[in-house]
């Protein structure tokens, strides 16, 4: 088989396509989510703390001054930036939160579609006769 041939095939088949849609619609869900951190929850928990966690850093060099923001202060030189590390570790934490809830609501759908009992399979021909057989004597 050629190589174009298997990796025509590869590319096709339904896993490789469905893992192509989880990917797309996971960079727009991350998008969202990081939307999420940084614009609507990182404020609030900015206000709870006192402190603009986008602008949180440490110094390693002594041209940068503590009072910059992080944009001035990387610019001129090196910054052990744990604000924006911080944003990223509650940004992951929320993604991580509704994946599981959306995995749990599939798993619910699942269990109640496999609880839901199977229809008793028809009778066949043979017992249709034998039951009117049976009917017929008790008559």
């Amino acid at each position: 088989m050629g190589f174009a041939k298997e990796f025509k095939e590869f590319a096709t088949k339904g896993n490789v396509m469905d893992l192509a849609v989880g990917v797309i619609i996971g960079g727009a869900f991350g998008k969202i989510v990081d939307s999420l951190v940084t614009d609507l929850i990182m404020p609030l928990v900015g206000i709870v703390f006192k402190a603009d966690f986008s602008n949180l850093y440490i110094p390693l060099s002594d041209k940068v001054a503590q009072g910059l923001s992080l944009a001035e202060a990387k610019k001129l030189g090196p910054v052990f930036a744990y604000g924006n590390f911080i944003t990223v570790v509650i940004n992951f934490i929320i993604l991580a939160f509704v994946i599981f809830l959306l995995i749990k609501a599939m798993n619910n759908l699942k269990r109640k579609q496999e609880a839901a009992p199977a229809a008793p399979p028809a009778p066949s021909s043979t017992d249709k006769l034998l039951m009117e057989i049976r009917d017929s004597l008790k008559k």
